[in-house]
């Protein structure tokens, strides 16, 4: 596999576009008037969303924020009526992370506002673009992964 030996900027753009964009998210949730989550919540919110009753190792393995600050996280939005811990059937030791209502009747308004990012991120991109782009930082995220394997 080639090296690219000039200097690149790649690490250094994906860490701003986080930045900017979750405050811009932030923002846009701010304009909305919801304030029932925020956006770090709200992509646990995604997660479960997609995938109710998990644990919290899944839950991290899926949002990639370590066990701690998800488990803070998790106090928060349990204390707020999002989420619920519920003891595992199948291991005693284990909880699982679940929605309530209130947290499922949110996912609307997630959902307008993520496409309302989505327009931004994509502004002035054609749909092959888009794929190409998507692939590429796929790419970069199972390199990364990959790398996190071997450690």
């Amino acid at each position: 596999m080639e090296v690219i030996q000039t200097q690149t900027q790649g690490g250094f753009l994906i860490s701003r576009i986080k930045q900017v964009g979750t405050r811009l998210f932030d923002r846009m949730l701010a304009e909305a008037d919801i304030d029932a989550f925020n956006g770090a919540q709200g992509r646990i919110l995604y997660v479960l969303w997609q995938q109710d009753h998990i644990t919290i190792s899944q839950l991290s393995a899926q949002t990639s924020l370590a066990n701690t600050t998800l488990t803070s996280m998790l106090d928060r939005m349990e204390a707020s009526g999002l989420i619920k811990r519920v003891p595992a059937p199948n291991d005693r030791r284990a909880q699982l992370i679940c929605l309530t209502d209130n947290a499922r009747a949110l996912q609307a308004d997630y959902d307008r506002i993520s496409q309302q990012m989505n327009e931004c991120y994509y502004q002035g991109f054609t749909g092959v673009e888009i794929q190409q782009l998507e692939g590429y930082l796929q790419r970069i995220l199972d390199n990364l992964e990959g790398e996190k394997n071997h450690e």
